[in-house]
């Protein structure tokens, strides 16, 4: 097991690829506090992967009052944080530009970037004394405009990777590495919700893999660079897409 006892925050836990993440990394020995402001999510993964392994943590990533409580959580149990996964974010509907509200617009880029550093910032003290800590970020490739989707988002999600990189290289001297995971469309629930059959019959032909996504291949990605073999590896950013940013 390569996790074996590790200590592991995953946000966005309760459902989807966050809910894989936490799932894979139980499955890999490590101690896992899940996430999330979805109470009932989050007691379906613990009953899943057994409550000694997973300590379900209702919070608002948005908050840092929250964030400093579910960390200090983590610390009073563990004594501990070996690995933050960023993976809490979204959006829920597809807008152009100049039909986005500026609430809207605010809500999204905290959602997705700012409690990136929130909960960076939350657990970097405890990394540096331990001389030993990985960060991994979950962007997108909607970043690069691949896609349309909407502006916000696409903002959010290319601002973690200018925070990865500094934040590699801040952090690095401590010990610590800082990576970004940046999956393509993936079969998710909220996915399917927000595209038709046939939107997604024909993202499938523009796919070189011609497949979508599956949560696994993000948290097998993600597994990968918490792990010891990728050591040497920070600042990075792992793209996820059945070859799709080829086409782009």
């Amino acid at each position: 097991m390569r996790f074996l006892d590790h200590a592991v925050i995953v946000t966005g836990a309760a459902q989807g690829i966050g809910r894989e993440i936490a799932c894979a990394f139980v499955r890999e020995g490590a101690r896992v506090a899940a996430l999330d402001i979805d109470q009932g999510g989050l007691d379906s993964l613990a009953a899943e992967m057994g409550g000694d392994k997973i300590m379900p943590l209702v919070a608002d990533v948005t908050k840092s009052a929250d964030v400093t409580r579910a960390v200090g959580s983590v610390l009073a149990r563990w004594q501990r944080v070996d690995i933050l996964v960023n993976n809490a974010g979204g959006f829920k509907e597809l807008r152009r530009t100049e039909d986005i509200p500026e609430d809207e617009w605010d809500f999204i880029l905290r959602f997705n970037l700012s409690s990136v550093f929130l909960l960076s910032k939350a657990v970097l003290p405890t990394m540096k004394q331990q001389r030993h800590g990985r960060i991994v970020n979950v962007s997108s490739f909607v970043r690069g405009g691949v896609v349309t989707v909407t502006s916000h988002y696409a903002a959010a999600k290319a601002g973690i990777l200018g925070f990865t990189r500094h934040l590699a290289r801040e952090a690095g001297p401590d010990g610590i590495t800082v990576n970004a995971v940046a999956p393509g469309v993936v079969s998710t629930e909220r996915y399917r919700s927000i595209r038709s059959p046939t939107e997604i019959a024909r993202t499938v032909e523009t796919i070189p893999a011609r497949r979508l996504g599956e949560t696994g291949d993000v948290a097998g990605s993600v597994l990968f660079l918490a792990s010891a073999d990728a050591a040497y590896i920070t600042g990075a950013t792992l793209d996820v897409n059945g070859g799709f940013l080829m086409t782009g």
